[in-house]
């Protein structure tokens, strides 16, 4: 075999990862920031402001359906320089936000963007990535997503200490700007499909949407989805209440650095010994920050959780695309189950906000993290009793 085939850090992949750093950048960025701008420049409810949160994610549920089925069928190479051009338009649509009604609609639609240029970025960077490496190079492209999932509500909080809403927009237009001129740059090779491939995607059935051999997984995202929106939505308010505001600017900052130091070794972990080795710990440490977050009381209780919720969702994420890529073995279907998997993520830090701020008039902070602690519990039970017992059954059968 040649070995430049084997070679993992290539100029595509490179390329690619970058690009999709940024697009997953000025998504967490404006996450973080939308409830505390919701409800301090339009004077919306918690609950309002938690759907001005969430309701990006429609956006980008409605772009991961239409998209994971018609990405090959369009070309990834137009999905991702279209996409990213609506993104830019989207962004720059934040300027003019009146009224919380004009809120929903900017947010959905970039919301759209975004689903639709990261849907192509998740299928282009496969084919950059050697299959006997798949563990490891879809971890360290997730690296880019779990760093932006960091970096992007640090620097958000920051610029939301320290300066406004204006500014922050116009900072995030300039990125999504570059990031355009990345995508029309970056030369992507489209899939070739055949007839009989063409004539399936190009049906309106549930398969040419959804990629079943992934439900279960997604069904584990959104759940993991779930739990994370907590941290997303309310840190910012939370940290108010508990009187550690200065902290927490850093909490991202460890989050993002517990990951980028563990996650090359999750990657060969996973594909020296197989996914339950690294999705059991990451359900566990998720419970485990967020439980932490709930009693927090002090600087270093706050840090340490980050650090735990880190290793907990930011292992989730990547290795659920990994053990998508490891289920899907068709080329043709790789996008729609990347789609599929996502969508169950994304949905959950949609209606996370939602549900969680409507929780929150009856319930502390502190019990909503107890509430968000105990999803991936659940996760782990699933995983164990569901999961692993089909995966037995699957290989008992092929023996």
């Amino acid at each position: 075999m040649d070995n430049s085939k084997e070679k993992l850090f290539n100029r595509g992949f490179i390329s690619i990862t970058i690009i999709n750093f940024i697009v997953y950048l000025v998504y967490y960025l404006l996450m973080v920031i939308m409830a505390v701008i919701a409800q301090n420049n339009l004077h919306a409810s918690l609950g309002q402001a938690g759907l001005a949160s969430g309701i990006y994610i429609i956006g980008t549920l409605l772009a991961r359906l239409l998209i994971g089925k018609k990405l090959e069928l369009i070309g990834r190479k137009a999905i991702l320089r279209y996409g990213a051009l609506f993104y830019l338009i989207t962004t720059i649509a934040y300027l003019y936000i009146p009224t919380i009604s004009m809120l929903y609609l900017v947010r959905l639609l970039n919301g759209f963007g975004y689903g639709t240029v990261s849907t192509a970025t998740n299928a282009i960077v496969t084919a950059y990535i050697p299959k006997s490496r798949h563990g490891e190079g879809i971890n360290y492209y997730g690296l880019s997503t779990s760093l932006a999932a960091a970096i992007g509500p640090f620097i958000g909080m920051i610029l939301l200490n320290y300066t406004d809403f204006r500014f922050i927009i116009i900072f995030s237009i300039i990125l999504v700007f570059l990031t355009t001129i990345a995508c029309f740059i970056f030369p992507v090779k489209n899939i070739q499909l055949s007839k009989e491939h063409r004539a399936t995607l190009n049906q309106w059935t549930f398969d040419s949407f959804i990629e079943k051999k992934v439900i279960f997984i997604a069904s584990m995202a959104f759940l993991m989805g779930l739990s994370y929106s907590s941290v997303l939505a309310f840190l910012s308010s939370y940290v108010k209440v508990i009187n550690l505001v200065v902290v927490s600017s850093f909490f991202f900052v460890v989050y993002a650095l517990v990951i980028t130091f563990t996650r090359p070794f999750s990657g060969k972990i996973f594909d020296a010994y197989g996914e339950k080795y690294v999705m059991y710990p990451s359900y566990l440490f998720l419970t485990g920050g967020l439980f932490l977050l709930s009693i927090t009381n002090s600087g270093w209780m706050l840090l340490v959780s980050g650090g735990l919720i880190g290793l907990g969702y930011g292992t989730f994420m990547s290795n659920g695309q990994a053990v998508c890529l490891k289920t899907v073995t068709d080329n043709h279907r790789i996008g729609i189950a990347l789609s599929t998997y996502f969508i169950g993520l994304d949905l959950g830090l949609g209606v996370g906000p939602y549900i969680l701020g409507e929780l929150r008039s009856f319930l502390s902070f502190q019990e909503i993290y107890l509430v968000a602690g105990i999803l991936p519990i659940i996760c782990i039970v699933l995983y164990k009793f569901v999961y692993h017992e089909e995966q037995a059954g699957i290989q008992q059968l092929a023996k």
